[in-house]
């Protein structure tokens, strides 16, 4: 392989390590699945991690073209991405539950809300900011399909990584 391709591949894994941050996400995964059963923790756990692989490989592979017909520049992408999380994460200043709180178990409905989708996949493993990185690291790589698929195996590798992390938060959980 080529030296040129590595390196883009390693500088493209890190900072996608960096955007997508496992370990950040533990603490909100734990909490989002504190009175889960271990067997339903670790079905969340894999859904999410394949459903934000899944958003993450759809936009380097088609995002930019999906952004381009949509009339969104990367930068109003990215603008309005962190009003939503700002939006968020606001109310949870002020003590009250925010929408990536876990419901309390009264508060739950009959239909157990699915957290697998939203809010773990996407925004918290998926996000804006991996989507503007994934359309920034494309745009760099100009076509070029061996550093395309540099990206795309770092995002695999990243995902890995999230999915061991958020494993070990579980294991971590069922020793309590």
């Amino acid at each position: 392989m080529d030296q040129a391709i590595l390196q883009s591949g390693l500088a493209a894994f890190v900072t996608l390590l960096v955007v997508v941050d496992p370990p950040g996400v533990v603490p909100i995964f734990v909490s989002l699945t504190k009175d889960e059963l271990p067997a339903r923790r670790r079905s969340i756990l894999t859904r999410a991690v394949l459903v934000a692989l899944a958003v993450a490989l759809f936009f380097l592979i088609a995002g930019r073209a999906v952004l381009s017909y949509l009339g969104v520049s990367v930068y109003a992408f990215s603008i309005s991405g962190g009003i939503l999380l700002f939006a968020t994460a606001m109310p949870m200043l002020f003590g009250h539950r925010g929408g990536l709180q876990a419901p309390e178990r009264r508060e739950r409905g009959p239909a157990e809300h699915d957290i697998s989708v939203f809010p773990l996949a996407i925004p918290m493993l998926s996000g804006p900011g991996l989507i503007a990185t994934i359309l920034l690291l494309t745009s760099q790589a100009s076509g070029d399909l061996r550093r395309l698929a540099a990206i795309a195996v770092s995002l695999v590798l990243v995902f890995l990584v999230a999915y061991a992390s958020l494993y070990l938060g579980v294991c971590r959980l069922n020793d309590y």
